[in-house]
């Protein structure tokens, strides 16, 4: 291993314990450019987009402290992702937590730089607004597919009348702006009541397949992952998970909690199903350490930021391979 590729490593605990150290996400280098970074953690401390609970703003810090109890080798998959991609911690997108407007732009700009950088990101929120600038920057030039874990299907049009952007509203937006494929976009843990019976409709009818808690425990988890699989094929594919699509007793801390929803051993085995797949980012997003004193949400978001970026760094690295 040459210096440069040790660069890349996460500090061993081995070496400085995992409760000592500036935290970083999962004790990476922290730097400030994205060249020469293959994937790069980002976070976006940011809930302006939130109807109710808000909070999300902290996730990213906390989720970073949480994130130094990764450990180097998934258990299941034997995925060793810091071997196989030059992993970073790219800090924060530099938001403005007053104006709405101003942070789409400031995120899509801070992401288009990560991508013009041929960096995949990996992505700590903020509310589930924020996913909508980042596909503005990855899918400019073509609409991406998405597998997307949820308990909201976040394809509402507006709130209080004319508020176009919420966190409720990011996937009817990404469709309209040509950034979306529904067609090859799967929704994941749908559940809860609505304001109004057709709430749920448009996605549907635009060709996303919505599977609801119900379905998905009729289906089962295999057949569930096989069903993903099918629908976002061999495109490029984004990774969407909102931990509200958990059931609250495993992530009490988010700003829109439904009972009723599944597991984080189902929510990882599903993330690891799918290897294989041309992911080209990722994002967990809605942790509000706020409303979880304890810190389990933040370990919950950790630890599915660490599954995502096993299967991201497996397609980077057949990506790399041809």
């Amino acid at each position: 291993m040459t210096d440069d590729e040790s660069s890349f490593k996460p500090i061993s605990g081995n070496v400085m314990p995992r409760f000592s150290g500036i935290a970083t996400f999962m004790r990476l280098r922290h730097l400030l450019e994205p060249d020469g970074v293959e994937i790069g953690l980002i976070g976006v401390p940011w809930d302006g987009g939130t109807t109710n609970r808000a909070g999300a703003r902290h996730g990213p810090r906390q989720i970073r402290d949480m994130s130094t109890m990764m450990r180097n080798v998934h258990h299941v998959s034997r995925i060793m992702p810091f071997d196989l991609c030059r992993c970073a911690d790219l800090g924060d997108v530099p938001v403005n937590p007053i104006d709405l407007e101003d942070t789409l732009g400031r995120v899509e700009r801070f992401y288009a730089k990560v991508h013009g950088a041929g960096t995949v990101p990996l992505t700590a929120g903020g509310d589930h607004l924020v996913t909508l600038p980042i596909m503005r920057a990855l899918a400019k030039d073509r609409p991406v597919g998405m597998v997307h874990f949820d308990a909201h299907t976040d394809t509402w049009d507006r709130y209080f009348g004319d508020h176009f952007y919420t966190h409720g509203t990011p996937f009817r937006r990404a469709v309209e702006e040509g950034l979306l494929d529904p067609k090859r976009t799967v929704q994941i843990g749908i559940r809860g009541a609505l304001y109004g019976g057709a709430d749920n409709d448009w996605g549907e009818a635009q060709g996303i397949r919505v599977i609801t808690i119900d379905e998905f425990y009729e289906m089962g988890v295999d057949n569930v992952i096989a069903e993903a699989r099918r629908i976002v094929g061999d495109g490029a594919t984004y990774v969407s998970f909102d931990v509200d699509g958990l059931d609250p007793v495993y992530a009490p801390g988010t700003g829109t909690p439904e009972i009723g929803g599944f597991t984080t051993f189902e929510a990882q085995r599903m993330v690891r199903g799918l290897q294989g797949l041309d992911l080209i980012g990722g994002d967990v997003v809605e942790v509000a350490p706020p409303f979880d004193p304890s810190g389990n949400t933040a370990i919950v978001g950790a630890t599915m930021m660490f599954e995502i970026l096993c299967v991201l760094a497996d397609a980077v690295a057949r990506r790399r391979a041809g």
